[in-house]
């Protein structure tokens, strides 16, 4: 068992273990320090999780740690300004471990603590942190992945300014590769392509594209504006996948309620200012929750675009 105190050996040095920051099924996250390099956020796969589980499993957890660092370590030279930064990675007792730039906590945390202060995000701040996490997937996309599980956990944030960073690529896929594949993501804050199978015979079959992450940008923006509501739409995937597992799709066809019901929009829009301030922001919001993936933006310019229309920005015209 993984205890404070306790050294990690991994390719650029040894780390030691302070204290656990956050903990799941597949991985730990710990705050550990290496000589010269100061704190660090540490990765390690979850051991005890993984004996438990089905061999199957154990073999999907480390290929996805070794998918993330594959990905973080590609991307040379650093952007520093949209993706958590990979120090370190190597093997610890034989599994993937990762050593990355320890930010001041995720998206969730902060937010409930603003939501506990009494402080609102506001229509500026959310099209800002869009906007960066629009350039983070448009990096994602740009070296030939998709994410695929965007969310406000997956999002870390910089305390000393207003910054997000896009962390946790495990369930990248290759954009090449367009053959159905397993599921991926998290049930409250997907696509409906990742959620329901391309088949009803076929239950692992399930057909993505960049545009994927651009539903979940959406569901992201209606959880920011509104003070970290989540879609009604969304809160029923997530409640029938924690109860049916992967049957949640067939239990749920013909049940589902819209996506954007009409008074979820009317809520957006206040928060967002009413008609006045907020129509360009919801226009952007309806594009990005579009049910089929053709509908939606097809790039991360074309988001760019209604982000700054949203914003009051006049957008430069090509020459």
């Amino acid at each position: 068992m993984t205890e404070s105190g306790d050294i990690v050996t991994l390719g650029g040095g040894h780390y030691r273990l302070r204290e656990q920051l956050a903990g799941s099924s597949y991985g730990l996250v710990w705050r550990a320090e290496r000589d010269g390099l100061g704190s660090v956020a540490l990765k390690l796969v979850n051991r005890a999780q993984m004996e438990r589980a089905e061999p199957a499993l154990r073999t999907r957890w480390s290929e996805c740690a070794a998918r993330e660092i594959a990905f973080l370590a590609s991307l040379a030279p650093w952007d520093a300004r949209h993706i958590v930064r990979l120090l370190d990675h190597g093997l610890h007792d034989g599994l993937p471990a990762l050593a990355l730039e320890l930010m001041d906590g995720d998206l969730t945390a902060h937010m409930a603590a603003c939501t506990a202060a009494g402080r609102r995000i506001g229509l500026a701040q959310a099209l800002a942190w869009l906007g960066q996490v629009n350039a983070a997937l448009a990096r994602v996309h740009g070296h030939g992945w998709r994410y695929l599980d965007l969310k406000p956990a997956n999002l870390l944030v910089d305390a000393t300014g207003p910054r997000l960073k896009l962390a946790d690529f495990g369930t990248n896929r290759s954009l090449a590769d367009t053959r159905a594949h397993s599921y991926a993501g998290t049930a409250s804050w997907q696509a409906p392509e990742q959620f329901f199978p391309a088949l009803q015979d076929a239950p692992l079959g399930y057909v993505t594209d960049a545009r994927a992450d651009y539903f979940s940008l959406g569901a992201l923006f209606y959880y920011l504006v509104t003070d970290g509501a989540t879609l009604r739409y969304c809160g029923a995937c997530g409640d029938a996948f924690r109860e049916h597992g992967g049957q949640a799709a067939a239990q749920l066809r013909g049940a589902l309620p819209p996506i954007l019901a009409d008074d979820e929009a009317a809520r957006f829009l206040a928060c967002a200012g009413g008609e006045a301030e907020g129509a360009a922001a919801l226009t952007l919001l309806r594009a990005l929750l579009a049910r089929r993936a053709q509908d939606r933006p097809p790039h991360a310019l074309a988001i760019s675009r209604l982000i700054a229309a949203a914003q009051g920005v006049s957008w430069p015209r090509a020459a």
